[in-house]
């Protein structure tokens, strides 16, 4: 059987699981267990005949996720100890990244010497970061205002939520968004996974580099870009450990969290998602055409990342591998080590989205109708408050209740919605990955380099 039928099978196999499960939690018809979890098998059986044969990483991720679901369904003590698997992976990436944004950023730079063309595209990259999270705080207020998902709500946060939000806003209470931006201390700020500021220092660096002798920076400069490749093979060999990770993470969050807390928080996650899809098609697919993205080589390029992404729901984990995939796009390294990461604390638009989303719903939820300026409001401190904070743990939370705060909120009420965040952390992360790598590939036609 050759590929396109095994796929074709695989989707068939795919929709009709996910088609009786969401019956059965719906609880429409009542199935039995063992067909659910036969169904389950049969479609795994199937993408893993199409992993074997494809040899795809993302399939081997798929097939990992849904495995990682049957296991915690099943077996869920055991599937609880799964995330070691995810943290391992998580680490192995942390070692990745300042290593990996230093020696490209550093080669684009020094190994050019076009200094003009770095700040050209830092503010091109500011413009464009600044007007599409706008769109997306917008698209937030708009789906939430529409599907009025807390109007009548009596949600109130559980002990388990609450422990868990005061110990996220003991990570970081104040947040100053252009100090952030500067390293105080390299070491510091690579043990901290501080993104911004290892690309500020990066950058600083490499232009320091470009205006010494060219002997002694052709010595640097080979070392620096040995250091690149080393890093992308590295890289390439902590990919194997992938599917693992995203299994464990899947089947942590089964096991975990259950599917119970949906029934609370339905409209929320529905509203979420179908907000983050019409940004897409909305913001991201008329700015594709707009450039003349080459939208099936694009998808095919970024398909591993999302889905490592999606299932981890962490933007850094999809880091080295799309830096590396967009490259193998025709993307210069020196434009892909510059704007992606800075992206990664300019550029989320999923999190911009679902922070003016959730800020409302906490309001709806409260029995408070924000005006129209106060929604205005909320969005300029969002505008500001959301920028630069990505290497912070549980910044999109510690954000919103800032935000809540800010607008007289009790910000008990935002606390019931940790429940269901990793599951709307998943879309989001999603969203900001795809809005990167399209903001990398615009700089890099309006530069002409690709």
């Amino acid at each position: 059987m050759d590929n396109r039928k095994l796929l074709a099978f695989t989707f068939v196999a795919f929709f009709m699981d996910s088609l009786l499960h969401v019956v059965n939690w719906m609880q429409w018809i009542e199935l039995p267990e063992l067909l659910l979890h036969a169904v389950r098998i049969v479609f795994c059986i199937i993408l893993a005949a199409y992993t074997v044969k494809a040899r795809s990483l993302t399939a081997s991720i798929l097939l990992a996720m849904f495995i990682g679901i049957e296991v915690a369904e099943v077996f869920p003590d055991a599937a609880k100890e799964m995330k070691v698997f995810s943290d391992i992976f998580l680490r192995l990436i942390k070692t990745i990244i300042a290593p990996l944004l230093f020696a490209t950023l550093v080669v684009g730079i020094a190994g050019h010497t076009d200094l003009k063309q770095v700040g050209r595209m830092g503010w091109k990259s500011i413009v464009y970061f600044e007007v599409v999270t706008t769109i997306a705080l917008v698209i937030g207020l708009l789906a939430i205002n529409i599907s009025q998902a807390g109007v009548g709500s009596s949600l109130q946060a559980q002990e388990a939520q609450v422990q868990k939000a005061e110990a996220l806003l003991q990570q970081k209470h104040t947040h100053n968004v252009i100090l952030d931006i500067f390293p105080e201390n390299i070491a510091k700020s690579v043990a901290e996974n501080q993104i911004l500021q290892i690309v500020v220092f990066s950058i600083l660096f490499g232009i320091g580099l470009a205006q010494i002798r060219s002997d002694r920076k052709k010595i640097m400069v080979e070392w620096v870009e040995s250091l690149a490749d080393v890093m992308f093979k590295f890289t390439n060999m902590v990919m194997y450990v992938a599917p693992f990770a995203v299994g464990g993470a899947m089947g942590y969050a089964v096991a975990s969290m259950g599917y119970g807390v949906l029934h609370d928080l339905i409209k929320l996650v529905a509203t979420l998602y179908v907000a983050l899809i019409a940004f897409i098609l909305l913001v991201l697919v008329p700015i594709g055409l707009l450039i003349k993205l080459p939208f099936k080589k694009f998808i095919h390029h970024i398909s591993e990342p999302l889905s490592i992404a999606f299932a981890t729901a962490s933007s850094e984990a999809a880091l080295p591998k799309a830096m590396e995939n967009l490259e193998k796009m025709g993307i210069p390294r020196k434009v892909v080590s510059f704007v992606l990461p800075t992206g990664y604390s300019f550029n989320l638009d999923g999190t911009t989205l679902y922070l003016s989303l959730a800020a409302v719903f906490v309001a709806q939820v409260s029995g408070v109708d924000l005006s129209i300026g106060e929604q205005i409001q909320m969005c300029l401190i969002l505008m500001l408050t959301s920028k630069g904070v990505a290497g912070v743990r549980g910044a999109s939370f510690i954000i919103l209740v800032g935000t809540v705060q800010s607008l007289g909120l009790d910000p008990q009420k935002a606390f019931a919605i940790l429940a269901i965040d990793a599951i709307m952390d998943m879309g989001r992360t999603s969203v900001n990955l795809i809005g990167n790598c399209l903001a990398t590939y615009a700089v890099a036609k309006w530069e002409g380099e690709v």
